[in-house]
């Protein structure tokens, strides 16, 4: 199978919807399938150096200047998307490149799948500060951009539920994007090393470590992390709260740690390579998180695969995650995060390994991508079977033809060389026009 991915964003640009992509493509060509990306232009990236991977020409998003808009070149993509014969086209994004995936897969005439990433009501408040897009418009936006695709896949129920909310007729199945174990199992990371990083951020032997590790960025509530772990100290003073990562809200964060007067019992590392995230994860006792604006958290899979419980908002994905309370501990109110915390300390029992395995696989970047291809053979045979309905112009689709323009009283049908009179009401006969109006 020859698959056409389209994206805004991809690397070097670092997040969570290209590790997405990556992973899903890596997983496709073990499969056996050849995989191409359609994504923007980077400053760090010269464009030809890869043949696999169609960078179109773009620019500096407005309201977020590290994702980029691709303004030309799309005529272009249709020629080089025909050349590579591709079989079907999986959009990524909303934006520049998904409306060019829609486009070219109808000029191809091949099934578009579309994976929605993005809760964009916790993010239109960065677009012209609230003022050109608010939040009751985000549904008929997407409603509008998801008419043209023939299946969305769902990375959590949270999704799922989103679009059903906003009346997305389409296809939706919910696949969580997987992770790759490997990464994250690192059976080279030994004892000392987790105690050597212990040390060197300031935890005690004695301590537990709680790790947040994010994008440090308003939406991701890490304020509530503060909030609630200067409670959590007033019952419990062996534990230390490790911030990781690095954003527009970092300095925010650290004035709040001093007004709460916790500044001692959190460290700020700032950003870290990726080389290390295994090492952190596998170095705290909990990873904790309080956002309630991600669809999935791939954050969360890479705890688990590192073998750390989570501590976090629950939600529909989260609860069928966290089915154990080996895994973690979830909470529902912000006022309960700190109890969620200390019950945390007290009650999370020992990963079983059974158990674990389990959830590993559940989890896999494998799984992830068998269950992508799947839904792809299932919208290549549907849109096949519809091609052919459109080729086949039987005697029974031209009766069908002729019903969809005759009077809306009566129908006359010829069956055996003489008329039976098919008397209908209009509220049928209009659900039936309808119907085969998709087919043609």
């Amino acid at each position: 199978m020859r698959i056409g991915l389209f994206t805004d964003t991809y690397f070097p640009q670092v997040s969570g919807v290209a590790t997405s992509i990556r992973t899903l493509k890596m997983e496709l060509e073990k499969q056996g399938h050849t995989v191409f990306i359609f994504t923007t232009t980077d400053k760090d990236v010269n464009r030809y150096e890869d043949w696999q991977i169609i960078r179109i020409p773009s620019v500096p998003f407005f309201a977020f200047k590290d994702r980029r808009f691709a303004y030309r070149g799309f005529s272009h993509a249709l020629e080089i998307a025909r050349q590579y014969q591709l079989d079907i086209i999986h959009t990524q994004t909303e934006f520049s490149l998904g409306l060019l995936g829609i486009w070219i897969a109808r000029e191809l005439k091949i099934p578009v799948i579309h994976t929605y990433h993005t809760q964009y009501e916790e993010y239109v408040h960065y677009i012209a500060k609230g003022l050109l897009i608010r939040p009751s418009m985000v549904k008929y936006l997407v409603r509008g951009f998801l008419h043209d695709v023939d299946g969305v896949i769902c990375p959590s129920e949270i999704v799922c539920d989103l679009l059903s909310d906003y009346k997305v007729k389409v296809e939706k199945r919910i696949i969580p994007t997987g992770i790759e174990l490997a990464k994250f199992e690192r059976p080279e990371i030994k004892e000392e090393h987790l105690n050597e990083l212990r040390s060197k951020l300031g935890v005690q032997t004695d301590e537990k470590m709680l790790l947040s590790l994010s994008r440090i960025s308003y939406e991701k509530n890490i304020q509530a992390v503060l909030t609630a772990f200067a409670e959590v100290l007033k019952e419990e003073d062996k534990i230390k709260l490790v911030v990781a990562g690095d954003g527009p809200y970092l300095e925010s964060l650290k004035e709040q740690a001093h007004e709460l007067q916790i500044q001692e019992s959190v460290i700020f590392t700032g950003m870290i390579a990726p080389s290390e995230t295994a090492l952190y994860y596998k170095a705290a006792d909990f990873f904790i998180s309080a956002s309630t604006s991600e669809t999935q958290g791939l954050t969360f899979l890479e705890s688990l695969a590192s073998g750390t419980p989570i501590i976090a908002h629950g939600n529909p994905y989260l609860d069928n995650l966290i089915n154990h309370k080996m895994f973690g501990t979830l909470y529902y109110r912000n006022d309960d995060l700190a109890g969620a915390i200390l019950e945390a300390l007290i009650a999370t029992p020992e990963m079983n390994e059974i158990r674990l395995a389990e959830k590993l696989y559940e989890i896999s970047a494998e799984n992830f991508g068998k269950r992508v291809h799947e839904f792809y053979l299932d919208a290549i045979i549907t849109n096949n079977f519809q091609m052919d309905l459109v080729k086949d112009d039987t005697v029974g689709k031209r009766i069908f033809k002729t019903v969809l323009y005759l009077p809306q009283k009566v129908v006359a049908v010829p069956v055996k060389g003489s008329r039976r009179i098919l008397k209908t009401s209009k509220t049928q006969l209009l659900s039936i026009r309808n119907y085969w109006k998709d087919w043609y």
